[in-house]
């Protein structure tokens, strides 16, 4: 599960991590938290990896004239105002973690707001699943296999929305 965790944060596309912990929280109860901590520390690590793998492609991108430096600036500015509600909505809801990881390096975003917020959001989100597999069983493991992906572009549209609303 650690290897998993860590390796869907930084270069793997699937599976995510809450595939083996749903299962595994459901089996052994008593450890479902503990399940959630691994998830959650191997996650943010990956993350860091994703993170330095970013700084490195951006030198490589540059160097071979990949990517012009008008657009870099752009993306940069954009992402400095906006990156960490980025990299906090990518690490719950089901949009790839690894994108906003590998693109926060990128674009050089501060590494502790970065780790504050892939703690907070990767956290909650096995925090949640372990908590909720506890408390409802194997309902709960067949409705989120079902459901989680749902829940997840239903949080990224309140967030949108929430956004908008706010500007």
């Amino acid at each position: 599960m650690s290897v998993v965790s860590f390796l869907e944060s930084s270069v793997l596309p699937y599976p995510p991590p809450d595939v083996l912990l749903a299962p595994m929280a459901l089996k052994r109860p008593d450890k479902a938290y503990y399940f959630a901590f691994i998830c959650t520390i191997f996650s943010v690590l990956g993350g860091l990896a994703g993170y330095f793998l970013g700084v490195v492609l951006l030198d490589f991108l540059i160097e071979l004239n990949l990517v012009k430096l008008e657009t870099i600036k752009y993306v940069e500015r954009w992402f400095d105002e906006y990156g960490f509600w980025v990299v906090g909505v990518a690490a719950f809801s089901p949009i790839p973690y690894k994108l906003a990881t590998i693109t926060a390096g990128t674009m050089s975003m501060s590494i502790l707001p970065f780790i504050i917020i892939s703690l907070i959001a990767r956290g909650a989100r096995y925090y949640l699943v372990a908590a909720l597999v506890r408390a409802y069983g194997k309902q709960c493991d067949k409705w989120l296999q079902k459901y989680i992906d749902r829940l997840g572009y239903a949080l990224i549209a309140v967030v949108v929305i929430g956004a908008w609303y706010a500007s």
